[in-house]
């Protein structure tokens, strides 16, 4: 007789503080390791000649992968709800907010 291997059907409990203060980001950058992905938040203010990283979270390349994952569902379940959000046709804009600022080799252990 073989035995079952059933799935958990509740997800893990998750305690958010009440005093957990949010944090707003227009601007991230994103680099890696060897075996991390780090992501940068930021934010760009007008009138202020330099962006504030205010959030630093550095992922397994696993986790970033699922993080990806469960973005693009989301989003999906926006638009689908909200309308397609419009992105400029030139891409610059994506570059200029969510590429690479350091090349690999700076951050390789």
């Amino acid at each position: 007789m073989s035995e079952k291997t059933s799935k958990p059907t509740s997800r893990l409990p998750v305690h958010i503080p009440p005093d957990l203060q949010p944090t707003y980001a227009n601007f991230a950058l994103i680099t890696h390791s060897r075996s991390e992905i780090i992501i940068d938040f930021a934010q760009i203010l007008p009138q202020v000649p330099q962006a504030k990283v205010q959030e630093r979270i550095i992922l397994t390349a696993h986790n970033a992968k699922l993080l990806s994952r469960a973005l693009q569902q989301h989003i999906g379940r926006f638009e689908s709800q909200h309308g397609e959000i419009d992105l400029p046709d030139d891409q610059s804009l994506a570059d200029q907010l969510f590429k690479s600022q350091l090349p690999d080799s700076d951050l390789d252990e």
